[in-house]
């Protein structure tokens, strides 16, 4: 159920935004949610960091659901991504804050070039 006028405008946003603007809103959530979770480590707060990277980790799950395998990029993003999962994985067991800015700056460079591909003619819509 939704509560607030925010949460109904993103909820909207995400229904009606093309497929490439998805694909940068899922970017910016885990990007999001990887930088609470350093915070989280770095604060020493088991549960802040506990809940984010998994969120972040979830989000990257669902680019991995995305790919699709017609195109020969999919394989190596589909690497990238299990290498950023595993890496999520050690940074929360450890509660080790490197890790997670590893992934933190793969996760900002692949925002970036997606967002400069959306831009491009026929890429679905512009971000």
């Amino acid at each position: 159920m939704i509560n607030s006028p925010y949460q109904k405008y993103q909820q909207v946003q995400a229904q009606t935004a093309s497929k490439p603007k998805l694909l940068i809103m899922l970017y910016d959530g885990a990007i999001r949610f990887l930088r609470s979770g350093i915070e989280g480590i770095e604060e020493r707060d088991i549960e802040k960091s506990n809940n984010n990277l998994c969120k972040a980790q979830a989000i990257i799950h669902e680019l991995i659901s995305a790919l699709n395998f017609d195109y020969p990029i999919s394989n190596d993003l589909l690497k990238i991504y299990d290498y950023m999962v595993s890496q999520l994985i050690v940074a929360n067991v450890n509660k080790d804050a490197a890790p997670a800015r590893e992934v933190l700056n793969h996760l900002t460079e692949l925002r970036e070039a997606w967002v400069e591909a959306s831009r491009m003619p026929g890429a679905g819509g512009a971000v």
